[in-house]
């Protein structure tokens, strides 16, 4: 066993000196990975790309982790995907095609590519790999390592046969510094790189760069191969100071100078207060070049950009240039993080001034002591009380205390209720308030955008709401913040409750119940409206019945003569359900009303003559139902006049919900919900009753629902056919709530029944929960309205500038914000995205708005080239870069031109000259001042196919792509040889 156990230690102690190293694991992962993206083999894909392609053309990614060791590497492959096959042009292949990336060294259909990988624009080439150290890994800085991955590089090329360029990025990542290497039959290409700070003085021209390219190629052939040569030169203009940006910030001092309308309050602002459109990029190519055609040296230079064959302009932005749209929804938005009250905000109360007034302790004392009769009773209402209030406040409350100015305030409550500038007397007020708050509303219907906030759950556009959300952004950016908004709301809600305790219908609300589609704000605004309707509605019914029955005294019996009065109080008021009258309100739900008809007592005195002996008499009957008569006798039906349903807000209609729902499933929680759910019904059985004395629950149904009374033909007892009715299969259930209501039914008129809805409490309600609301709760509930606003106004602002892509977007934007406006709970974090989007939209709309006016004119110019500039300016916002048609001699190249003579003349401070110096210098401009600054950049590419290494090689393409900017020189060479005849 001893001799077992040494024999297996001795086993595991021996060393594999066979296994792989960490460097021939990553080669070999290197190639697992080529295989399993199917880089094995011979590129296929057409032999040159279209002109365009890599711009227009989609880019493919495909991203994989390796590790060589414990180094982390990302291993990438980009692809320009194509719609050719893949087996087109292989039968074509023979063994001394070159790879694809070789060809696509030489082609010029696609040479500085405006959007594309850096590669791309180096090279040319349209599918290649990159492997990359990872996110936390160190630079490969060292000649050693960089050696080392280029190796395994070339190892894992020539074993898998892999045709497609494989680079690693060495050095540190912000240098773009790449080596690679592409390998064909007898052919490999090495791509290398040269990365400087400065440009060397001897390479700074065009001279300098080819002897640079031909010592590198190294041809000893006696006439060398004509070299193709393509130049880039880009100016950066920046300077744009001779066109005034067209937006001028408004001037809010001056906003409420002139008349309170629209202008001032209906609107938010728009536009940028700064240029933001940064600098315009202009390059001058030349795409075709011959080496002995132009000269480019130390000395002189016959690359004059206005010669340029082609020019190409592109446009960089101002990054979040500020916006006043953008900054109202900003400020706005951040309101509704807010936790203050507004009482916090405000102040509690003034103690001290109360002091002031009441400092005579005995005198208070005394008031005690004296009766009740010595105080008005006119004087203790609401109204009263809360108006003496508003005057102590604004008695007492300094200047510079008050968060909003007087001036700002009437004029903000003036814009708010616009009928108030009217003075409000009972009998204009009437007959004024109920046309103005429709007017205007059936031509706004007809649009498209007056709908929206139905889709958004905000308000409409010309409404109460709407324009409040408008003011208190107004007020919050510019008078105060949020002191301002809670003394704007204070007063708001002051002036509703003036309005309830004085009958005044609320301005800008459309008739009828809430408004379920729009926002709880306006819900609860309408339902104010619904209160104030049915109070005046009762009143108005009260003075009717009053009139009429002094009438009665005077005139016997319901005779012809009464009828189209009543009928007339009858129809003023047939919306609304009358209660009683404001002189004998009471909180107390024993307490019943009149109803608006006296319908019922000018028929009274018929339906006694009619039915002889009946000491029953007919109440609140409105007109009979047709030739219908009751079963069980030849009395007509009468329709009885009824109370409308209580109208009900979201809210009110969730709590109720909540409230049946915790009733349970069990016996006694279903009959107290069904008896919950018929008090409207029960409330009509009792009207019926009062209106068709004797009636049975047969003539109930048949007015209140037809369908559950069926009727059939049947042979009586003389063979005739005669109608016989029966209740239908689920009125004749045991136990059914019909029955049992109409047994529980008292023969009560509608206007002695308690009230369904009574508008008093449900009026306290509103203007209690409108009361304790702060700032915060005020900006959330007005938040829909403003972003509907902010889309009203981007839609209009785009139809000016007609930009296709801000109106794709714009309906985007509505259908993003359906979705996020009618959840029950705002997410506010992707409200605040949303803001910003939109926010994006308006520097979009700007950023036209800026190009337009500097492309706007051009002398002499034609309806064809105005057409030309427009479709110019439109495509600089669309496009990464925009083709400029003529170049130089073209519309636009002339502005672009001119532009660059105002900056140059402006940064070197020269004296303008006038026109007509201009026009006589047009190729050369002034001695003194050059049209243009020196070329930000400059690109040069030299191509050419030339046998290497020997004289007698097979002719390969080679390449070398210069950039020289003021702080950077680059040449990315690709020089290949053939590896069979060197």
């Amino acid at each position: 066993m001893a001799a077992d156990s040494d024999l297996e230690s001795e086993v595991f102690e021996i060393t594999d000196f066979t296994t792989a190293s960490e460097w021939e694991r990553f080669v070999s992962r290197v190639e697992e990975v080529l295989n399993e993206w199917k880089l094995i083999g011979l590129s296929a894909g057409s032999v040159n790309p279209e002109k365009g392609e890599y711009t227009s053309g989609t880019w493919g990614e495909k991203c994989l982790d390796i590790n060589f060791a414990d180094f982390k590497f990302y291993i990438t492959h980009y692809f320009l995907k194509q719609e050719c096959e893949k087996d087109n042009g292989k039968d074509k292949l023979e063994e001394d095609s070159f790879p694809l990336a070789m060809q696509d060294l030489l082609c010029m259909n696609n040479d500085f590519p405006p959007r594309a990988h850096c590669l791309v624009r180096w090279y040319g080439i349209r599918e290649f790999v990159v492997i990359t150290p990872g996110t936390n890994c160190e630079a490969i800085i060292s000649e050693s390592k960089c050696n080392l991955l280029h190796s395994s590089v070339s190892i894992a090329l020539a074993n898998s046969g892999c045709q497609v360029p494989m680079f690693v990025q060495i050095q540190q990542k912000w240098r773009r510094v790449y080596a690679g290497e592409c390998q064909g039959p007898g052919v490999r290409t090495d791509f290398e790189m040269v990365h400087l700070r400065k440009v060397p003085s001897q390479y700074n021209h065009l001279s300098g760069l080819l002897d640079i390219f031909k010592a590198k190629i190294g041809c000893n052939l006696s006439p060398l191969p004509p070299i193709n040569i393509a130049i880039r030169f880009t100016y950066i203009l920046q300077d744009w100071q001779q066109h005034a940006w067209p937006q001028q910030p408004p001037d809010f001092d001056t906003l409420l100078g002139g008349e309170v309308g629209g202008v001032e309050f209906g609107k938010l602002p728009f536009g940028a207060c700064e240029e933001p459109i940064r600098e315009l990029h202009l390059a001058t190519t030349w795409p075709h070049l011959a080496e002995g055609i132009v000269v480019d040296n130390d000395v002189y230079s016959d690359l004059d950009p206005l010669q340029a064959p082609h020019w190409s302009v592109r446009v960089r932005t101002a990054d979040n240039p500020q916006c006043l749209l953008g900054d109202f929804l900003t400020e706005f938005f951040k309101l509704c993080g807010r936790k203050e009250s507004t009482e916090e905000v405000l102040g509690r109360g003034m103690p001290e001034e109360e002091g002031k007034e009441n400092s005579d302790i005995s005198s208070a004392l005394s008031k005690l002591t004296e009766p009740a009769a010595a105080v008005p009773i006119s004087k203790l209402s609401v109204s009263n009380i809360v108006h003496s209030a508003r005057k102590h406040i604004r008695r007492h409350r300094h200047t510079d205390e008050s968060p909003l100015k007087t001036d700002v305030l009437n004029s903000v409550l003036l814009y708010l209720f616009p009928d108030a500038a009217v003075e409000k007397s009972s009998e204009s007020s009437r007959n004024r308030t109920a046309p103005t708050n429709t007017s205007g509303t059936a031509e706004q219907e007809k649009t498209p955008d007056y709908n929206l906030y139905q889709h958004l759950k905000s308000a409409p556009s010309d409404s109460l709401t709407y324009r409040l959300a408008l003011c208190v952004c107004l007020v919050n950016y510019t008078y105060g913040g949020l002191r301002a908004v809670a003394h704007l709301w204070q007063e708001f809600v002051l002036e509703l409750r003036y309005r309830w305790e004085n009958n005044y219908l609320v301005y800008g609300l459309a008739a009828g119940p809430p408004d379920l589609r729009c926002c709880l704000l306006h819900q609860k605004l309408q339902m104010l409206n619904c209160c104030i309707e049915r109070k005046r509605a009762r009143d108005e019914a009260r003075k009717v019945l009053e009139g009429n029955r002094g009438r009665e005294r005077k005139v016997s019996g319901g005779g012809p003569s009464d009828r189209p009065t009543a009928e007339a109080a009858a129809g003023s008021t047939r919306e609304v359900s009358p209660g009683k009258s404001w002189d004998s309100w009471s909180d107390s739900e024993d307490e019943f009303f009149e109803c608006l008809s006296d319908q019922g007592e000018g028929e009274a005195p018929h339906a006694e003559g009619d039915k002889e002996g009946s000491k029953v008499k007919a109440e609140g009957r409105l007109h009979p139902q047709g030739n219908m008569t009751l079963l069980n006798s030849t009395e007509p039906l009468y329709i009885p006049v009824t109370q409308e349903p209580a109208p009900m807000t979201e809210d009110l209609l969730e709590e109720q919900s909540e409230v049946l729902a915790k009733l349970g499933t069990s016996a006694e929680g279903t009959h107290l919900r069904a008896r919950m759910q018929s008090a409207c019904l029960l409330s009509d059985m009792e009207s019926f009753k009062a209106a068709n004395p004797g009636c049975a629950l047969d003539d109930f149904v048949r007015w209140y629902s037809p369908r559950d009374y069926v009727e059939e033909e049947v042979e009586d007892e003389k063979g005739n056919m005669v109608l016989k009715g029966m209740m239908s299969s689920r009125m004749m259930i045991p136990g059914n709530m019909w029955v049992e209501a109409w047994e529980s039914a008292r023969v009560t008129p509608a206007r002695r029944q308690r009230r369904l809805f009574d508008d008093t409490k449900e009026a306290e309600k509103v203007l209690h929960y409108l009361a304790v609301q702060k700032p915060a709760d005020v900006t959330q509930n007005l938040l829909p309205c403003i972003l509907h606003a902010a889309i009203l106004k981007l839609k209009e602002e785009e139809s000016v500038e007609d930009i296709p892509s801000v109106k794709k977007s714009i309906q985007q934007v509505i259908s993003q914000a359906s979705k996020l406006l009618h959840t029950l709970s705002h997410d506010y974090k992707k409200l605040e995205d949303f803001i910003n989007q939109l926010m994006a939209l308006e520097t979009a709309i700007t950023q036209a708005r800026s190009l337009k006016a500097k492309f706007a004119t051009c002398e002499g110019g034609t309806a064809e080239d105005t057409e030309e500039l427009e479709k110019f300016v439109s495509s600089l916002l669309e496009d990464p870069e925009v083709v400029v048609l003529g170049a130089g001699q073209g519309p636009a190249g002339s502005i672009i031109h001119r532009l660059f003579i105002n900056s140059q003349r402006a940064a070197l401070l020269s004296p303008m000259e006038d026109e007509f110096g201009l026009e006589k210098k047009p190729g050369g401009g002034s001695n003194k001042v050059p049209d243009f600054p020196p070329p930000a950049g400059r690109e040069i590419l030299l191509r050419t196919c030339v046998p290497r290494p020997a004289p007698y090689s097979k002719a390969l393409p080679q390449r070398l792509f210069c950039v020289l900017m003021k702080e950077e020189f680059r040449l990315a060479g690709a020089f290949s040889s053939d590896t069979t005849f060197f």
